[in-house]
């Protein structure tokens, strides 16, 4: 009898001591636990690393923009220091009448008056001013259609011209361009005349481009005269060049901002020509008092 017992506890050890064998898994609803939870977990997590990584992109094209739009103030303000005349109101949004009192040269520039890329519908002119354009004597200008440096023109000197400069406000929908608005710069100038005219001639002007003669146009004023001046009879050629991108074309009433021009220039005597265009379309404008050429 004992030693029946002592086989049977032998057995029984020797069977508890043998390895469990686990042929389960996880369950369906285990995995689909396991899913909801890290779902829950990583959306949270992607949707915020895209949110910083979408206002890093706005904060950079913000900069971006905020340093364009300051580099083309800049240029622009360059651009003026050599303005012998600015236009006022009257000068840039009244047609040529024929006579000094009521003349302006809205119709003998663009967009009235064609150009490439600045048309009727989509071109507004803000600032229009003359300047006297600088040539280097390595600089190179047409003679003949041939590019012929300025020193043989001029013996060797540096020169300058008068021209004719216009920023526009351009909404025209381009591909190259985004969707809201853009400055755009227009410039023609005169011909360089030659001291050597045995050897080499004139320059040509710009297409469409004429001089002033305040000597020969009525009126008593520097405004009276320049606003009746007139193009040549070529047309224009030059391109629009764009200065800077996105620019606000929002409705001043919209925005409720509302420039006062008077205040900049409280002594002038055409206050209700200072403000260009007068009525705004955009976040371009300028204040200018024609008498003073200042801007």
């Amino acid at each position: 009898m004992i030693n029946s017992l002592r086989t049977l506890l032998a057995h029984k050890l020797k069977s508890n001591n043998k390895p469990k064998l686990n042929h389960g898994g996880f369950t369906l609803i285990e995995l689909l636990v396991a899913m909801i939870v890290a779902v829950l977990i990583i959306a949270p997590l992607l949707r915020f690393m895209i949110t910083i990584v979408d206002t890093d992109r706005k904060e950079q094209a913000k900069a971006t923009s905020e340093q364009e739009i300051q580099a083309a103030m800049d240029y622009i303000a360059r651009d003026l220091e050599q303005a012998v005349y600015i236009y006022d109101n009257s000068g840039v949004e009244r047609d040529n009448a024929g006579t000094a009192d009521d003349s302006g040269i809205r119709n003998q520039i663009p967009p009235v008056a064609a150009a490439p890329g600045c048309n009727t519908d989509n071109c507004q002119p803000v600032l229009v001013f003359w300047k006297r354009k600088y040539f280097d004597r390595t600089d190179k200008v047409k003679v003949n259609g041939k590019d012929t440096k300025i020193e043989k023109l001029t013996n060797g000197n540096d020169t300058f011209v008068y021209a004719l400069v216009a920023y526009y406000l351009i909404t025209e929908e381009n591909q190259n361009w985004s969707n809201i608005a853009r400055i755009g710069r227009f410039e023609i100038h005169d011909k360089v005349a030659s001291e050597n005219k045995k050897e080499v001639g004139d320059s040509e002007p710009s297409p469409g481009f004429k001089e002033f003669n305040l000597l020969d146009e009525p009126g008593s004023k520097l405004k009276q005269k320049l606003n009746q001046w007139e193009k040549g009879d070529a047309a224009y050629t030059t391109q629009a060049q764009i200065l800077v991108d996105y620019i606000d074309n929002t409705d001043n009433t919209a925005t409720g901002i509302t420039p006062d021009c008077p205040s900049v220039f409280p002594k002038s005597d055409d206050k209700d020509d200072l403000q260009v265009p007068k009525d705004i379309k955009g976040g371009f404008y300028a204040c200018v008092d024609a008498e003073k050429r200042i801007a």
